[in-house]
């Protein structure tokens, strides 16, 4: 017999072992034995790391969470999810589609208001940037934010559209977050907001797709551009300037339109942070706003500021908050 035949019909016994498993494991969870079958379960765990058996310890761990949840048994099963997690640090495995569903699907199960999910979710993140302090994998983040969309926490879901490269999906979110949380006159604010952020995130592409897409959607939006609503115009020459990277038309730009940028107090911020991207613009010495407003534009920052790649979404920042 080869090597290759040996490894296959070795993957083959392992298999038909952990199906074994999981019946007996299964059997008791279906009599209600849930204690006994979680700690078993956390057993066989340990085994299987210990043999260096990450594959099974994995597969175990994620069918067990998801047995645990279809029976509401939310702690065992959040606690088996970051058995999950566990495997995926200490094997090192690489990020795949696959996975990062996979872990989504765990998310998805979890109960929206427990702190296991944050400190799951946070922890997933770390793990799909490979522990390095970046903000996590952008396919997970759209993953997540699709899942809460679905949940209608907008702002959360809106956050992670932010690192995600799905400028489609988060002009199609916040759509609906206008129509059933917002006044009619914001409906403007809604894609501005998230246009100046996806910049400030050095995202170019992803701007111009929420912006595109959210203009075209929104069904309190008339046809343009022009548009009717001014501080739609200011992103549409924006994302124009933004093109072209001339300093001068950045500037005028930004004069003409105080009056809708001062609707809200962090518009001169992020497009302070802009021009200093994309039109070369020194930092200022002292920031225009301290406190909160100067702590949520740090934070969106995050540590960016040192890449130049302007077409590239970054996910070195912090979590804020956007409403």
């Amino acid at each position: 017999m080869s090597e290759q035949e040996s490894l296959r019909c070795s993957s083959a016994r392992n298999r038909g072992g952990v199906q074994r498993v999981e019946g007996k494991l299964r059997a008791s969870v279906e009599k209600g034995d849930y204690y006994e079958a979680h700690q078993m379960y956390r057993t066989l765990f340990f085994r299987y790391m210990s043999q260096a058996k990450h594959a099974e310890a994995r597969e175990l761990m994620y069918n067990g969470a998801l047995l645990f949840f279809s029976y509401n048994q939310q702690n065992s099963a959040a606690d088996l999810s970051m058995l999950v997690l566990e495997v995926l640090e200490k094997s090192e495995t690489k990020v795949e589609d696959e996975i990062l569903e996979s872990l989504a699907k765990l998310f998805s199960l979890m109960d929206q208001n427990s702190p296991e999910r944050v400190a799951f979710v946070s922890r997933a993140l770390k793990w799909s940037t490979g522990g390095s302090g970046k903000l996590g994998h952008p396919k997970l983040h759209q993953l997540l934010a699709v899942t809460l969309w679905k949940e209608q926490n907008y702002s959360e879901s809106r956050y992670h559209f932010l690192h995600s490269s799905d400028g489609e999906g988060c002009a199609q979110m916040l759509v609906e977050y206008s129509a059933s949380r917002g006044f009619r006159s914001e409906v403007d604010m809604f894609v501005a907001q998230a246009v100046l952020q996806f910049l400030c995130l050095k995202n170019k592409n992803s701007a111009s797709v929420v912006f595109s897409t959210y203009t075209e959607k929104h069904p309190s939006i008339e046809k343009g551009p022009p548009f009717v609503q001014p501080l739609l115009n200011f992103i549409w020459f924006l994302l124009l300037a933004v093109d072209g990277g001339k300093l001068t038309v950045f500037t005028v730009l930004c004069e003409q339109y105080q009056p809708s940028l001062k609707r809200d107090p962090m518009y001169n911020e992020y497009l302070d942070r802009i021009g200093q991207l994309f039109f070369g613009v020194p930092p200022k010495q002292s920031p225009s706003y301290g406190g909160l407003l100067g702590n949520l534009l740090n934070s969106l920052m995050g540590a960016g500021e040192e890449d130049d790649g302007a077409e590239e979404a970054q996910e070195d920042s912090s979590p804020i908050e956007l409403d």
